[in-house]
């Protein structure tokens, strides 16, 4: 029996899953019209190949693969293109995505695909060109293409591959749900995933607040054998986290600017490994997931299977909305959500909750406080930083110090702000601080590229004055041993060689100029 090792820090918060009912899949419906950006992954956008104007049919191909790390994208339903431009995406800066809107027929009419007879007895390679294919990105975090997360495979020896069925986030029942009606299709898929990895050891890890999920992944692991092994631990916040999972499962630690893989460790959410299964086996393409829609401004909270790209005002609709009792709508969960702007954002391969809180579950931040160095934060931070140390050279944008301490360490889990007394949004300082770190080695970047071009041609030009002036000296010399084999008897023609030469000498001095 595998050994659960403890986390530093983590905290409690009210948990609220019972709202959204997990293990009951409902019908988001279809919309009138999908909006489909083209960056719905890390990486970049996907290219497209259709225009507006243009009929497409469920499954096609909207949008290619733009270099490796991209993935394409598809159509969830048929229907005409009728825009290609930039729209509101889901993003805590309220930004506008090049996006493609897609005017639904109603009559859901798809392209015939088809996958691999036997998995088992396909190469690697083969498998990932199909979960590429069909445009799989990470469903649970930031949507990191999952092909090219299998290709770690290829340059390090890989031991163990974990699916990760934590879900830690107050609210959010997705997985959970994902786990009680496919917990068949999470096993295959990660059956798949470790195949196309070479690993010998599969960890489904299940927090004990879900007892009806853990039964089912359970049941299907071991009705499909393997080396499926079910792991639960004790719920607590942010055991989800990729790193603090790792820890809890195995005992070890991501080296800081490390990852996962090398320690041997893959790490998928349970919505991307049936994602690889439908690929795989089926040859469908990403175009729908399980979104929970909760809050109590909600009549019919629940999980809601949804095409992507279903604008959220249509989701609101179908559950139930009720605007006089919102006060916020928020993209994901309490902890690591971002509050949108509008409701007209469409849902992204990686929306996996929008919460829609009354005042009363979710109060309105107070206004902030002079930090009072409690420290509740350090012992809060699942990552073992110092939290206030971090604010405090945030605001001074003292980038030598931030490094210094960790910051890219912090997972912005939202633990330290939970329990902060002086209600500092301390992950809002972190996010901007990584921001201007980012944007600081951006321009030292493009700064040295600038310096190597201005350097190369300098070089180049330096090359090019020394070569001319070894052709002047190669042709004065010429002249000289030319005038001295023949000056005592023809002094003419010695006059006429060195007239020649100074010639020569004063037009490549011209052309130097």
């Amino acid at each position: 029996m595998n050994t659960i090792f403890k986390i530093h820090g983590g905290i409690h918060p009210d948990e609220e899953k019972q709202l959204s009912n997990p293990g009951t899949v409902l019908d988001a419906g279809l919309p009138p019209s999908l909006i489909l950006p083209l960056s719905q992954h890390i990486g970049k956008p996907s290219s497209l190949c259709v225009a507006p104007g243009d009929y497409v049919l469920g499954g096609q191909l909207l949008a290619e693969a733009d270099g490796m790390v991209s993935v394409p994208l598809h159509a969830p339903t048929s229907g005409t293109v009728v825009a290609i431009e930039p729209m509101p995406v889901p993003h805590p800066s309220a930004m506008n995505n090049l996006c493609l809107e897609l005017e639904c027929d109603g009559e859901d009419r798809w392209i015939e695909y088809a996958g691999c007879e036997d998995w088992r007895v396909e190469t690697p390679d083969t498998l990932i060109s199909c979960i590429r294919a069909a445009g799989v990105a990470g469903m649970g975090g930031a949507g990191f293409p999952t092909a090219v997360k299998l290709m770690a495979r290829d340059r390090l020896p890989l031991q163990t591959l974990i699916i990760n069925g934590t879900e830690c986030e107050p609210y959010i029942t997705a997985d959970d749900t994902l786990m009680q009606v496919d917990a068949a299709g999470i096993v295959e898929g990660a059956q798949i995933l470790a195949h196309i990895l070479g690993v010998e050891e599969i960890l489904l890890a299940v927090e004990d607040n879900k007892p009806a999920a853990l039964d089912a992944m359970q049941k299907a692991a071991k009705a499909r054998g393997g080396d499926c092994n079910v792991m639960t631990f004790p719920t607590k916040y942010p055991s989800g986290g990729e790193k603090q999972l790792i820890e809890i499962l195995t005992g070890k630690q991501v080296p800081t600017g490390g990852l996962p893989a090398d320690l041997g460790i893959v790490c998928q959410n349970p919505g991307t490994a049936v994602a690889a299964r439908d690929a795989v086996c089926f040859g469908k393409p990403l175009t729908d997931r399980i979104v929970t829609l909760t809050g109590r401004a909600l009549a019919r909270p629940g999980n809601y299977r949804a095409r992507l790209g279903t604008p959220i005002e249509h989701l609101l609709t179908v559950a139930g909305f009720d605007p006089s009792q919102n006060q916020r709508l928020i993209h994901g969960g309490p902890m690591m959500g971002f509050a949108l702007e509008s409701s007209a954002v469409p849902i992204i391969k990686t929306t996996n909750c929008i919460l829609v809180p009354t005042e009363q579950e979710l109060p309105t931040p107070p206004d902030a406080q002079a930090c009072i160095r409690c420290g509740l934060c350090a012992e809060a931070c699942p990552a073992s930083l110092l939290p206030q140390q971090l604010y405090w050279y945030a605001r001074a944008k003292d980038q030598e110090q931030l490094e210094r301490h960790h910051l890219a360490d912090c997972i912005e889990c939202g633990a330290c702000s939970w329990v902060c007394p002086s209600h500092i949004p301390l992950v809002q300082y972190y996010r901007a601080a990584k921001g201007m770190i980012k944007e600081s080695k951006t321009e030292k970047i493009r700064s040295d590229r600038s310096r190597d071009r201005f350097e190369a041609r300098q070089e180049r030009l330096e090359r090019e004055t020394l070569a001319r002036e070894a052709q002047r000296a190669a042709r004065r010399a010429a002249a000289e041993q030319k005038a001295a084999a023949g000056g005592a008897d023809d002094p003419v023609a010695a006059a006429i060689a060195r007239a020649k030469a100074k010639k020569d000498s004063a037009s490549d001095e011209s052309a130097n100029s």
